[in-house]
């Protein structure tokens, strides 16, 4: 017997058992492409923490430099804050772009012209 399986010989009892169930053989598919929400939820939490953290640092780094206290940890600390935002927000677009090619364009929480 042989070490490794012959992946011509697989492929081809692959093909009859899925024509012997009736369903059509199919080449694999790119699994893993797509993140589940709460991989996107971790993804833009951690794109606002590490916006966070280097605004935190740089800011603390210059006080450190120039010797003022809070001066430039405050400054960037927002600027990280707002860079934080800000990339938590392309992402979330992306994310709409995505669902809306997925779904056609059609979005569940929107009315199409029903009004109440």
């Amino acid at each position: 017997m042989t070490e490794e399986p012959d992946t011509a010989r697989l492929k081809a009892l692959e093909a009859r058992i899925a024509k012997v169930k009736g369903k059509p053989a199919k080449a694999k598919t790119e699994n893993g492409k797509a993140f589940s929400q709460g991989e996107m939820a971790w993804r833009m939490v951690i794109e606002l923490v590490t916006g966070m953290l280097l605004g935190l640092s740089i800011g603390f780094g210059l006080d450190t430099v120039f010797g003022t206290q809070p001066l430039f940890l405050v400054i960037f600390a927002l600027l990280g804050f707002a860079a934080g935002v800000r990339t938590m927000l392309r992402t979330a677009q992306s994310m709409s772009v995505e669902h809306d090619k997925l779904n056609g364009g059609v979005s569940p929480d929107k009315d199409e012209g029903n009004d109440v």
